[in-house]
């Protein structure tokens, strides 16, 4: 499999991302079985979040994301010359989507806190909708903007490519994600 790709991979610089890409993949394959290998409940983001337990999600994010950038490269045939603005495009992509979903989840984690009470207080369930709101549009311009700012190093093809490779990379990391939780279940029920 390795000696079939050599000959796409033409310049040194190609040849260390393709490296850097394939120790990447390694190291997160590895990192996901010692996490999953850790067991224990659900963990936050942060960086106490791993302590003993292993590896956070976060981090586990972080080196997926760094691993969709190195599968980019190989698969929209980025020359040398796009290869850095598209890095610093797409990780900009990344990151306002992440922010988007951690302040999502913090104004959910407060209406969910909020309805748990009785009487419900409306002025501050009120302000949480429309902060939730808030986020959600200013999360869909940062995305659409960033999108922009990739399409502007990509031609037409890679663009078509850009698209459909996020697609398939969203799914793949649903489908890692269903079978941490799948192994974790597994390995709780066993005696």
């Amino acid at each position: 499999m390795f000696t079939a790709m050599a000959p796409r991979i033409a310049t040194a610089a190609s040849r260390y991302r393709w490296l850097a890409g394939l120790s990447l993949a390694t190291a997160l394959t590895l990192t996901a079985h010692a996490a999953l290998a850790q067991g224990g409940g659900p963990r936050r983001n942060g960086p106490a979040a791993a302590g003993a337990e292993g590896v956070s999600p976060g981090e586990i994010q972080r080196l997926f994301d760094a691993y969709v950038v190195m599968q980019a490269q190989e698969e929209l045939q980025l020359t040398d010359e796009q290869y850095p603005k598209f890095l610093t495009r797409v990780k900009a992509l990344q990151a306002a989507r992440q922010r988007g979903l951690v302040d999502r989840g913090r104004i959910v984690q407060d209406l969910r806190r909020l309805s748990d009470a009785n009487p419900i207080d409306e002025t501050q369930a009120k302000n949480q909708l429309k902060a939730l709101a808030d986020v959600d549009a200013r999360t869909a311009t940062e995305v659409r903007d960033a999108l922009s700012g990739i399409d502007q190093v990509l031609d037409l093809r890679q663009q078509v490519r850009f698209r459909i490779f996020e697609e398939q990379m969203e799914r793949r990391k649903v489908d890692l994600l269903m079978r941490a939780r799948q192994a974790n279940r597994q390995r709780q029920s066993a005696p």
